[in-house]
């Protein structure tokens, strides 16, 4: 008898974000069912060439800063499709501009997808009002159960954990809560194609993670900014508000941002001094072998 190897198609996707007014945004496709993505081909250079090729094809705007995220295989991601599709996907970091292509293509709040992980405001009490009383009749007395819904929703004496968005998501899906699983859908928060609400779950915990050791919040701030609106946007990303002295401190003791000397004027309020991020603090950094703390939410 001979076997068929299984046909094997390999995807990327493209998790970009920026922040925008205070909002975490990121780049779909399909009025917002998708994230962008595209085959990569035996003719591309490398795959990180091909990923830049296919956002900018669908949504003509250029990449800037780049890193490979993850790579999902499993055997039902595709949806019963004859073949085996592998997806690398990768995270961008970028500023918001206005989109000159496809229709379909546009910057949304990731809130739109994950209400319950922005812990800034009216939603902080989402996890525990809303999500709890479904997710606990799953539970029932399975302690195992039982014992992750407190570790990924802070109950039960755990403290909320800002990076466990997959583990969260991944919980509402194997509870049947999400419509991606089958189930019926009973808490807030819109639906992707396949498993892409799964892939923008790994790469807001990857940006959530890394904006605490890597200064990489700078890459999706305009050349100057105030300590406020740098503060915002963090907060945006981490939905979480944080301490303004301690923030500011702390800004202050790892050097990242310098004075320019000029005012914000458009603030609303008082005028702010404007600052600039000192890129060559990451070459000080590097030669000197430690690491660069940006912040940790309270």
């Amino acid at each position: 008898m001979t076997i068929r190897p299984a046909s094997v198609a390999a995807e990327l996707i493209a998790v970009v974000v920026a922040v925008t007014d205070g909002q975490p945004r990121v780049l779909t496709i399909d009025d917002g069912d998708a994230l962008p993505s595209g085959p990569f081909g035996s003719g591309d250079r490398s795959l990180q060439a091909s990923l830049r090729s296919w956002v900018e094809r669908q949504t003509h705007h250029p990449l800037g800063y780049v890193e490979q995220l993850y790579t999902f295989a499993d055997r039902d991601r595709a949806g019963g499709a004859a073949e085996r599709i592998v997806s690398i996907s990768y995270l961008g970091l970028t500023r918001e501009a206005r989109l000159a292509a496809d229709p379909g293509a546009g910057w949304l709040s990731w809130y739109r997808y994950f209400p319950w992980e922005d812990c800034r405001g009216a939603n902080t009490a989402m996890a525990g009002e809303m999500l709890m009383p479904p997710l606990r009749d799953w539970a029932g007395s399975d302690r195992g159960r039982l014992h992750r819904l407190a570790v990924n929703f802070g109950q039960d004496g755990h403290r909320w954990n800002e990076e466990l968005v997959l583990q969260r998501y991944e919980t509402l899906w194997e509870a049947g809560l999400v419509p991606e699983s089958g189930g019926t859908a009973v808490i807030p928060g819109v639906s992707m194609a396949h498993d892409h609400r799964r892939i923008l779950a790994t790469g807001i915990a990857r940006l959530r993670a890394k904006i605490k050791y890597r200064p990489v919040v700078f890459e999706l701030m305009p050349p100057t900014f105030t300590l406020l609106q740098l503060q915002r946007a963090v907060e945006a990303l981490a939905g979480r508000l944080l301490h303004k002295q301690n923030f500011r401190r702390l800004i202050d003791q790892q050097d990242l941002v310098e004075d320019t000397g000029d005012m914000a004027t458009e603030t609303g309020g008082r005028p702010a001094r404007l600052f600039r991020f000192r890129r060559e603090i990451l070459a000080e950094r590097a030669m000197a072998g430690t690491k660069l703390p940006l912040v940790r939410a309270v």
